[in-house]
């Protein structure tokens, strides 16, 4: 692939993110959603970090393409830590730092 190449893949990615991103905004209130759509759409923000986040709590740690649902996978167990933790604090802040702690201790330690 030239250097030409490369630049026409990253203009024509510019281009579709650039009216995938705008098209709302660009139609303004010209479209009107469901009201069940906005409904659903509230999720979407949750959704896309659990599968973000999900995969990477179960990945084995060396970095294999397997899952570990072991108890020595720190990422897992400082996720489910923090998880216990944010059910009885409701405390976003305060839950990541005692996440981060559980996850370097548990690596410290292993």
């Amino acid at each position: 692939m030239t250097d030409i190449d490369i630049w026409i893949v990253i203009a024509a990615l510019w281009l579709a993110t650039f009216i995938a991103r705008s098209g709302f905004w660009l139609a303004g209130n010209r479209i009107q959603l469901p009201q069940r759509v906005q409904e659903a759409l509230r999720y979407a923000p949750a959704c896309a970090l659990a599968a973000i986040i999900l995969p990477d709590f179960l990945m084995y740690p060396s970095g294999a393409d397997q899952w570990d649902f072991s108890w020595h996978n720190p990422k897992l167990v400082a996720g489910i830590a923090a998880t216990l933790f944010f059910q009885l604090r409701k405390n976003m802040l305060h839950t990541i730092i005692f996440g981060m702690v559980v996850f370097t201790c548990l690596r410290l330690l292993s």
